[in-house]
């Protein structure tokens, strides 16, 4: 399995170049060349397995064996799932009238990012160990990242952490636990500045390629390919226990709602559907909408200021894993994509072509505006401009991810 960048312009890397890159020397985010296809008797095979199962077969479609035996892999997951609260790592509970939510907050942090994020630090300190080699990871976040990317790599010999947070933007627990770690590997910052701000020095620094190579530096952001596979598993898992059957013909399609502020989770979902997982996506955003204005109307353009919500992980208004979606959406196009993303980053507005912006329809148009009321309360609505507002007719029953930040 080899590794593109989403803009065309780097050369292709295998797993663990994608890994250890976070952002491509363009500028671009990694996808792989070329997506398995899953048949019938796959997913009814995958229907029947545990989460960690799951999360093992899909990385096995995309990491090769030459780089990480089987039985390595397996080892790997089962330790980095050992310290979850619950039995079954990831947990679906039913409420009514087809509504579930996917409890993803069972983890060391309480924050979904504790599921890809405990897998990438396994795999990154494999591959240390075995090249006998440190690096510096460089995190920005505005919540759950940089927490559970500390409890990821705390004490690790071969790893130093380096967390940047925006100052008074965090929810309190989270600044804690970011702050309260006493590790020598682990080094926190507080910045000036919504984490949109502070993710821009940092891209600034992996731009400069020497650099990076000279200091051994990674990001372990949801730029990081490793962070979207695992999180695809979310997806799979949410059909598996929400489908009514598997042996009716067409699959019955699953809707699922998905909280989104850097979009990673947007774009495991969407990697999954162009692997034939029959989901429906529809995303969920707060007063921060510029997700919801690129679906319903082709917008990927900056509002005036980042709003401080309750929802602190999901105050984004540069989801970068947008990006990854933009390539998918274009037929693995790099030119289309580049030119997009240079021109988002050069004046932050980008109409999307109106080939493009069609195309997420089926998939993807559902969205909705979750927003903060008055009084302080968390609120969501459906939005005016979305014409649905009820779940899709003819979906079996649905999922929400009740998480954000990527």
């Amino acid at each position: 399995m080899w590794y593109v960048s989403t803009r065309g312009m780097a050369p292709r890397v295998d797993f663990e170049g994608a890994l250890f890159s976070g952002y491509a020397p363009d500028g671009g985010l990694y996808m792989p060349e070329e997506l398995p296809q899953l048949d019938r008797e796959t997913l009814r095979q995958w229907s029947v397995v545990s989460y960690p199962s799951l999360v093992k077969e899909l990385c096995s479609l995309f990491i090769g064996p030459e780089l990480i035996p089987r039985d390595d892999l397996n080892d790997l997951i089962d330790r980095a799932f050992s310290r979850f609260r619950h039995k079954e790592v990831v947990h679906l509970s039913r409420l009514r009238n087809g509504l579930n939510v996917l409890e993803l907050w069972h983890g060391v942090t309480y924050a979904f990012k504790d599921l890809s994020l405990c897998c990438a630090a396994r795999f990154l300190q494999y591959f240390l160990e075995k090249r006998k080699k440190h690096i510096t990871v460089v995190v920005g976040t505005s919540g759950d990242t940089g927490s559970a990317a500390i409890e990821s790599v705390q004490g690790a010999e071969n790893v130093d952490l380096i967390v940047l947070l925006p100052k008074g933007r965090c929810t309190k627990i989270q600044e804690l636990q970011m702050t309260t770690v006493l590790r020598e590997n682990v080094h926190v910052f507080g910045v000036e500045g919504n984490s949109d701000e502070l993710d821009e020095p940092i891209k600034a620094v992996f731009a400069d390629v020497a650099f990076v190579k000279e200091h051994n530096l990674m990001s372990l952001n949801s730029i990081n390919w490793s962070r979207v596979l695992v999180q695809m598993a979310h997806h799979f898992f949410a059909y598996f226990r929400c489908a009514p059957a598997l042996d009716l013909h067409p699959l019955p399609p699953v809707e699922v709602v998905v909280p989104s502020g850097a979009a990673g989770n947007l774009a495991a979902g969407f990697i999954a559907q162009k692997m034939g997982l029959p989901i429906h996506l529809v995303v969920a955003v707060n007063y921060n909408d510029i997700i919801h204005r690129t679906v319903q109307r082709g917008d990927f353009s900056l509002s005036e200021a980042v709003k401080p919500t309750l929802a602190s992980a999901m105050d984004i208004q540069v989801p970068y894993n947008m990006e990854r979606i933009f390539w998918l959406l274009s037929g693995s196009d790099s030119q289309v994509t580049r030119a997009l993303m240079e021109q988002f980053e050069r004046t932050g507005s980008v109409s999307l072509p109106k080939e493009l912006h069609s195309k997420p329809s089926p998939l993807l148009s559902g969205s909705r505006l979750c927003s903060q009321v008055p009084g302080g309360r968390a609120g969501c609505r459906a939005d005016p401009g979305d014409s649905r507002g009820d779940p899709r007719p003819g979906a079996q029953g649905g999922a929400l991810y009740p998480d954000a930040e990527g």
